[in-house]
């Protein structure tokens, strides 16, 4: 029955997904960008639920590959499993920041090509990493001239995301803490600001890369409760240096002490807090960290 295949075919994804994650136990290698459907898909196998799974596993698999005349080139092949996979092909997107956009088309259609000749019904992953491994880089040098790119006369406009990350702590005391916070974020041309104490508030604003990479070094550090409470992305037609500073809210990343008398100077005036926010036009999220109308 198709609910029996489905099954296999679900038992199939969750012990290859198992299989990567020993392979490649580093989140820098190996991550799991949708845990929920994860989740869901486990919940599935294990028959508790007779849904099939709504969204599909999305996963990251960070490949290093040696390049003549260079050293290490770092591909990126963004994964995503239909409930159905592996009677059907995984869908795989392999980026590098050296890859120009033609060369990038080529590449993933001859990863496409090569899982269609070679993998019909059997589980892939593994497979197709290696291949990315021992073929990705041949296509930076590629010389793709109009003739063999129909695609490439259309100029792709970059869209460049600007964001900003509300994220809610806790507490932030730790001095080293606070020191990694503004250096990170004067590194990665962020700015916002870091309200130490209980709770501890970070907000920091600039470009969704950096944003994203900001936020994976804070997360490493050992904290006993820390997330983003709310997250703001734009998109920058042409994304130049002007069109960034446009969106900011705050000049630069400052430690913002708001000290609430008697209290150890460590808990911190959320009345102050509020008129700052006020001030900088982002008072609305003073309700979303606490939950209540600011005044």
């Amino acid at each position: 029955t198709t609910e029996m295949a489905n099954q296999e075919d679900a038992e199939t994804q969750i012990s290859e997904l198992d299989l990567l994650s020993s392979m490649f136990p580093y989140e820098e290698e190996f991550a799991v960008t949708d845990q929920l459907a994860l989740a869901e898909l486990k919940h599935y196998v294990e028959n508790e639920s007779a849904e099939v799974p709504s969204s599909k596993v999305q996963f990251i698999l960070n490949v290093k590959a040696e390049v003549p005349n260079a050293s290490m080139v770092e591909f990126s092949m963004a994964c995503a499993l239909p409930f159905k996979y592996p009677a059907v092909l995984p869908e795989i997107t392999v980026r590098s920041s050296l890859l120009s956009r033609s060369q990038q088309i080529l590449l993933n259609s001859d990863l496409k090509t090569y899982l269609m000749q070679n993998f019909s019904g059997e589980p892939c992953m593994l497979s197709a990493r290696e291949w990315v491994k021992d073929h990705a880089a041949a296509y930076i040098d590629k010389d793709l001239s109009s003739s063999s790119m129909i695609a490439s006369d259309a100029p792709q406009s970059e869209v460049t995301m600007f964001t900003r990350l509300w994220i809610y702590s806790h507490h932030i005391y730790n001095k080293q803490k606070r020191k990694n916070i503004i250096d990170w974020a004067k590194e990665l041309s962020l700015s916002g600001f870091c309200m130490p104490g209980k709770p501890g508030v970070v907000c920091v604003e600039g470009l969704q890369s950096s944003c994203e990479e900001f936020w994976s070094r804070v997360r490493r550090l050992t904290w006993k409760r820390i997330l983003i409470r709310h997250r703001e992305d734009v998109s920058l037609e042409g994304g130049g240096h002007a069109e960034i500073q446009k969106q900011r809210k705050f000049p630069t990343l400052e430690e913002k002490c708001f000290d609430a008398h008697g209290a150890r100077g460590n808990h911190m005036d959320l009345g102050q807090l509020y008129h700052f926010l006020e001030e900088k036009g982002c008072a609305d999220i003073f309700q979303m960290y606490f939950g209540v109308e600011g005044h």
